[in-house]
């Protein structure tokens, strides 16, 4: 896909996106996320980590089960709420 100039440049951005490799990196990430070990680390700092760890795996999951489109140069994700 070709987009527009910059303003007032004469560069060219140019992406080539595939969005079944692009969700396919978002599911490995969560994967990651969820199979990852804990550190040996304990207290506040184990707490804030597994915490980080939830949110992440989170995010990556909520990209990777969108419903993804191109359209007029902006890349949309659309995810159901009640999923």
């Amino acid at each position: 896909m070709r987009l527009q100039p910059y303003s007032q440049t004469n560069y060219y951005l140019v992406m080539a996106l595939n969005l079944e490799e692009f969700i396919s990196r978002f599911k490995k990430r969560a994967e990651a996320v969820k199979s990852r070990s804990i550190p040996p680390i304990g207290g506040d700092e184990r707490t804030a980590f597994i915490k980080q760890a939830e949110i992440d795996y989170q995010d990556f999951m909520i990209i990777s089960d969108s419903e993804i489109e191109v359209n007029d140069e902006y890349l949309i994700l659309r995810y159901k709420l009640d999923k």
